[in-house]
């Protein structure tokens, strides 16, 4: 599994008209299940994701997370967006190849069970809408943005 993730002043996702998801200061998170992901692929990355430490201290160090990122327990949002163009074949022609993404169905089934285990670990979790047309705005701080990948 593929996560692309952004520090974030704030973050958004609309199909049409409609918000589908929006956080405050958090993480804006891109993912994507690849063909040889399972289920423990979607614990590790969560994992990895909810203890990576990407937001600063009183030092100005990158020591906290998303679950502690006032460095006194308070969580900042997570806005989890589907996106399977993060498994594109970029290296030959021009035009990418899709083949490495999880085919829909599969995918779905993980970017739903990441979205369920991330909400029973993390109080703040809001979502894109998988196979939609979305429109993603945020305000990157830093900017700060960091590839997860975990193998199946």
């Amino acid at each position: 599994m593929i996560a692309l993730l952004q520090r974030v002043r704030h973050a958004e996702v609309r199909v049409g008209e409609r918000v589908t998801g929006a956080i405050g200061r958090g993480l804006l998170v891109f993912l994507c299940a690849e063909r040889e992901d399972t289920d423990a692929a979607v614990e590790r990355l969560l994992a990895r994701l909810l203890g990576y430490r990407v937001f600063s201290d009183a030092a100005d160090k990158m020591n906290l997370s998303v679950q502690n990122l006032d460095g006194a327990g308070q969580a900042g949002g997570l806005l989890l967006v589907p996106q399977f163009t993060l498994a594109a074949d970029t290296r030959s022609g021009t035009r990418p190849s899709f083949t490495p993404a999880a085919p829909p169905d599969e995918g779905r089934r993980l970017f739903d069970a990441f979205v369920a285990a991330a909400r029973m670990k993390h109080p703040l979790v809001e979502t894109g809408e998988f196979g939609a047309d979305m429109q993603v705005s945020l305000l990157n701080d830093g900017p700060v943005t960091f590839w997860l990948q975990t193998q199946a």
